[in-house]
């Protein structure tokens, strides 16, 4: 499922969308496998009717122990746009957390052994603010993700300050036309106040 586009900004675009790594998924899958050769053990060493009961138990043993750690890998999605990093989660009830780039103040990433043959590890966002730190785990390519973030990151802040000095270079502007009398302080309050609303 991708993130809705209703859901972004004006000018927001999606940079990387993903999900959780498919190492979540290793348990459910080896125990899957699991499953069918006892089943399979079962239906041929065992007598009607343990030979179809055997089976349906060890499925319904599977379903139990591995459904939420498969849904909860299904609906997660870790979103980065050009303007914020998006997390959401859940089925039922949904759960999420947004984080603006120009609030991001540090972003790390920790890895074991194994997760580094596989490419996967926790990511740790530290954010300005009450955010504060925000950790995320069985994230894939850490490290690519940690760099991708800084790279988005230095793009917005460096619009923001385009921006920001648009806004100022246009405002004064409008006070030296003010001052030549070309504007009275009305035309020169409405000007401002068009300035500000589109800002």
């Amino acid at each position: 499922m991708s993130y809705p586009e209703r859901l972004l900004g004006p000018d927001e675009q999606i940079v990387r969308a993903f999900k959780p790594h498919w190492l979540v998924l290793a348990s459910p899958v080896f125990m899957g496998v699991l499953a069918i050769g006892l089943s399979i053990g079962a239906s041929t060493l065992l007598d009607d009717p343990a030979r179809w009961i055997a089976p349906l138990a060890l499925l319904t043993i599977w379903v139990v122990a591995s459904i939420r750690r498969i849904l909860d890998w299904l609906t997660t999605q870790y979103v980065v746009t050009n303007e914020r990093v998006i997390f959401r989660a859940g089925v039922l009830s949904r759960r999420g957390k947004e984080i603006p780039l120009e609030v991001i103040n540090d972003v790390a990433f920790t890895q074991s052994v194994l997760e580094r043959v596989f490419r996967s590890g926790d990511l740790l966002i530290e954010s300005a603010g009450e955010m504060g730190q925000s950790r995320y785990s069985n994230i894939p390519d850490p490290e690519g993700l940690q760099s991708l973030i800084y790279q988005v990151r230095e793009t917005r802040m460096q619009t923001v300050k385009g921006t920001a000095a648009s806004f100022v270079s246009e405002l004064e502007g409008l006070a030296r036309l003010r001052e030549r009398g070309v504007l009275t302080d009305e035309e020169f309050e409405a000007q401002k106040r068009k300035f500000l609303d589109q800002g």
